[in-house]
């Protein structure tokens, strides 16, 4: 859910709900690394209430467009980070299957 105003779109907040400071933490450092932004950050509004707000001030585009753009970068680093764990496993798990395999014929 989105609150901000009708007449200045560069600045709102939005309210997550099921999300907590994994997800915030994340994106607020997506969003900062965006040259359009001129203030992010979140709050948890209660320990109980599993919910964030994160607040998002832009240069002069719309916030809701900024989060976003900030949202689909945290997609693909998340992907980047997979497929390089995925593949880190893959060769750790070859690499030991070949000397388990020099080990079985040594002996």
């Amino acid at each position: 859910m989105e609150h901000g105003s009708y007449s200045d779109q560069s600045k709102s907040t939005f309210s997550l709900a099921d999300e907590d400071h994994t997800f915030a933490n994340a994106v607020r450092f997506t969003l900062n690394q965006d040259p359009r932004l001129t203030f992010c950050g979140y709050s948890i509004p209660h320990p109980s209430d599993n919910r964030v707000n994160i607040r998002v001030q832009t240069t002069g585009d719309p916030a809701s467009e900024v989060l976003k753009d900030a949202c689909q970068e945290l997609m693909l680093m998340s992907q980047h980070v997979r497929n390089t764990f995925d593949k880190a496993v893959n060769d750790f798990k070859i690499k030991n299957s070949k000397t388990k395999k020099n080990m079985d014929t040594s002996s």
